[in-house]
């Protein structure tokens, strides 16, 4: 087997948007945020940050980034903001990888 030489034309198109993500799962306190979740559950703002050693402020900026990702989706329920894991989208990044990574065409 040889390497591809096109280094500009070896990322899938699909991996691109992919990058926000991996970003975001690549910093420690935002994996242990995701980590306060249970399959399924959603948690306030309130909830991580009172579950964290971090402040407020950082807790939000954290959480902020993760949304931006969409690793985590919200609503904003009267005076708070719910979070919940995006699951198809970690799926489908996750599926993706490992397509890859098994020699196998990606969606």
């Amino acid at each position: 087997m040889t390497m591809k030489t096109n280094y500009t034309d070896a990322l899938p198109p699909e991996w691109k948007p992919m990058s926000d993500i991996f970003t975001a799962l690549g910093d420690e306190h935002r994996q242990r945020m995701l980590m306060l979740f249970e399959p399924d559950e959603r948690l306030t703002a309130g909830q991580i940050a009172d579950a964290s050693t971090l402040a407020r402020t950082t807790v939000s900026h954290h959480l902020k980034i993760l949304r931006q990702a969409e690793v985590l989706l919200s609503e904003k329920k009267g005076k708070e903001v719910w979070f919940w894991i995006n699951k198809p989208l970690l799926e489908k990044t996750f599926g993706n990888v490992l397509c890859y990574l098994q020699g196998k065409s990606h969606d």
